[in-house]
This record gives structure tokens, C-alpha cells and sequence, in this order.
């Protein structure tokens, strides 16, 4: 899994039929210290996350692997956000 911040959505009329109702989010990776780096890319979102949010992404295979998006053609999926991150003792983000 990575942290990321969702930066965006992505809105898509023709897809995979497997994959309509899920809702699509641009996310790019960050680093424990919340800083943003990287090329952004977009992921299925399961767990209600919103713009500008820290969450936790499985990518891969694993992204397959929730009840929402078994046997989807997805390699990146949303599974958590970040309430707050503690790295080596000393917490780097806490949700405001």
C-alpha cells in the first residue's frame, strides 16, 4: 500500500461494465510528512474519500481484493483514510 492525496475525480461514461457505480479518484503519492510528489494517477474509490484527503491505496492485484471491486480491471484501489500518521514516535499528520 502508499499514501496519497486525492487531488481530483475522474468521470468515465464508457468502461468495463464491471466497473460502473464505482466512483473514480486522482490521487498522488505523499510521503509520511504529508508532502506530494510524484505523477498523479487515478484509483477506484471504496471507502467514501474526498478531495483532498490522505488515504491509503493498494495497487496491484491487492487492489482487487475488497467486496466492491473482486474481478474488476483495476490495479489501484482507495481502501482507507488517514485519520492520523505516527512514524518513528512523532505523529506527521493529524486530520484537522
Amino acid at each position: 500500500m502508499l499514501i496519497a492525496r486525492v487531488v481530483g475525480s475522474a468521470v468515465s461514461t464508457a468502461k468495463d461494465a464491471r466497473m460502473t457505480g464505482l466512483k473514480l479518484l486522482v490521487v498522488r503519492p505523499a510521503s509520511p510528512a504529508d508532502d506530494v510528489s510524484g505523477d498523479a494517477f487515478v484509483a477506484v474509490d471504496t471507502v467514501g474519500a474526498g478531495s483532498g484527503e490522505l488515504v491509503l491505496v493498494a495497487r496491484g492485484s491487492a487492489a482487487r481484493h475488497t467486496d466492491r471491486t473482486a474481478d474488476c480491471p483495476i490495479d489501484a484501489a482507495i481502501v482507507g483514510i488517514l485519520d492520523s500518521l505516527e512514524v518513528e514516535g512523532e505523529v506527521t499528520f493529524r486530520k484537522s
